[in-house]
């Protein structure tokens, strides 16, 4: 699973910004496992697009987990991506994310608090009631959209940006992602991803500053069609 040059799902370009809806699989940067990232592929896909001769500048805006898909941003020139940076610092970029978990959350739609520390040895975040050492407060609000006959989708806003944030915020509500193993779910998806998808961003342009809004299509799977 992954993407390919010829199947990248490219949501919108322009000189300065390149949106991708991304696979499960992709990994946005190189890691240990040695496998091709989508940075390297969406270069690939610029060099060829444009003829150009020599490296492509592409700047990595920001991540997703690899088995999530949707929206990514990537930077084409440094004069963007230092901006859109300082946008992400500024929490002037509003991401939505959709969820299907299969237990119900208790209520219709709130705002969760925790304090998530992550362990790198396992590479998974724990939801702390109250500050610990070590721990960031992390932030969320979620509604129900949709329940289906054994799951429910939920649209996620984020306030912080927290290693596995959405994942874990749920999973210590009893609602852990479909798929999620790591956090708590009873089996995984076949294709190795979870049900979590980031739906929409956003923002305001950092060069032309024209507002973009942009909505990345859910994976072409029976749970996330029939979310629709």
């Amino acid at each position: 699973m992954g993407s390919t040059k010829n199947n990248l799902e490219v949501l919108f370009e322009d000189n300065h910004l390149i949106v991708i809806n991304k696979q499960s699989g992709d990994i946005i940067q190189g890691d240990k496992t040695g496998d091709k990232p989508l940075s390297e592929i969406v270069k690939e896909y610029i060099k060829d697009k444009y003829n150009k001769p020599s490296n492509v500048f592409l700047g990595v805006v920001h991540r997703l987990d690899r088995p999530t898909t949707g929206v990514v941003v990537f930077a084409k020139t440094s004069k963007a991506l230092e901006r859109f940076n300082k946008m992400l610092r500024d929490k002037t970029v509003n991401k939505t994310y959709w969820a299907v978990v299969k237990n119900k959350p208790k209520k219709e739609n709130d705002t969760l608090i925790g304090f998530l520390k992550k362990n790198p040895k396992n590479n998974k975040s724990t939801s702390y009631s109250s500050e610990i050492e070590g721990s960031k407060k992390a932030i969320l609000h979620y509604k129900i959209l949709k329940s289906l006959n054994n799951y429910h989708l939920l649209e996620v806003d984020l306030e912080t940006g927290r290693h596995h944030q959405i994942r874990c915020q749920l999973a210590a509500i009893g609602s852990p992602i479909k798929g999620d193993l790591k956090y708590g779910f009873n089996r995984s998806n076949k294709d190795g991803s979870i049900h979590l998808h980031a739906r929409k961003i956003e923002f305001t342009h950092p060069v032309s500053k024209e507002f973009i809004s942009i909505i990345a299509p859910t994976p072409k799977e029976t749970i996330w069609e029939a979310c629709n």
